[in-house]
């Protein structure tokens, strides 16, 4: 369960420096570096967040893949298990 605990941890981070990241460039529309750090929390965010899914099932309902069924609540939500 530290796996999960790990990439929750990774994607709350990632999420957070975009955030961050995002209302800095806001007022700053054309740093390069800024624009180069928003790209790779990007990045690191997806691949996180690709990990878990499917590592663990989904984050959000917009993880569904396709699948023949709405598999968002076949297990507790992420918020409900005990390694929280």
């Amino acid at each position: 369960m530290n796996d999960r605990k790990t990439l929750l941890h990774r994607i709350q981070v990632c999420d957070f420096a975009l955030n961050e990241a995002g209302l800095f460039l806001d007022t700053h529309p054309n740093d390069k570096a800024a624009l180069e750090y928003y790209s790779r929390y990007l990045q690191m965010s997806k691949d996180a967040r690709d990990e878990y899914v499917k590592k663990f099932g989904p984050i959000t309902t917009r993880d569904y893949n396709g699948e023949v069924s709405w598999k968002w609540v076949d297990d507790p939500w992420p918020w409900e298990r005990e390694d929280n």
